[in-house]
């Protein structure tokens, strides 16, 4: 039988598949790709809670509904940190990163076109779920080579030491799982 966590979000309550990282380590699998009452509960509690900003920034990919919808219900605009640099792209500025979910290093990529219109906005980074912080370190340093000020940091999920991060906003916290 697969060992859940429940977990609160929004006032909605979802049980989380425990995943095995390594031998000594585990996570509670925050998943909101498909499941849109999550997703649209949690970009209105986010909202609730956001500083002024001009536009959403996430990485791909699991970032992406929750940007979206928070996009949708602010009428801001959001824009991609993308995992892998595409032939439209001109110019890309890149950082790499090692996410606590991923097993090899990533790296992170804006378009020329992006970061341009970044430059001079108040930027509100986004994600689902923060962990170690390497994804939000990374966001940060792309929005700070492109000119751009960081309104804020939100998650739907603070994990483990996140939890006690006073420089982000989130609606709730998972443990790590350690053995």
């Amino acid at each position: 039988m697969e060992e859940k966590y429940k977990v609160e979000i929004a006032g909605i309550e979802r049980e989380l598949v425990i995943c095995p990282l390594n031998e000594r380590l585990s996570i509670a699998a925050f998943v909101m790709f498909s499941d849109v009452e999550i997703t649209v509960a949690a970009a209105e509690a986010l909202l609730k809670k956001a500083p002024e900003f001009d536009v959403i920034l996430t990485a791909e990919s699991k970032g992406i509904p929750l940007a979206y919808e928070m996009a949708r219900q602010s009428g801001k605009n959001y824009v991609l940190a993308r995992k892998s640099a595409k032939l439209y792209m001109k110019e890309p500025i890149s950082i790499d990163v090692q996410s606590i979910t991923t097993s090899r290093i990533q790296t992170l990529y804006l378009d020329k076109a992006d970061a341009e219109y970044l430059k001079g906005k108040k930027v509100l980074i986004v994600d689902d779920v923060i962990s170690t912080g390497e994804s939000l370190h990374a966001m940060e340093t792309l929005l700070n080579k492109t000119g751009a000020i960081i309104a804020g940091k939100m998650a739907v999920l603070a994990e483990g030491d996140a939890a006690k991060r006073t420089d982000i906003v989130f609606l709730n916290t998972i443990p790590l799982f350690i053995k």
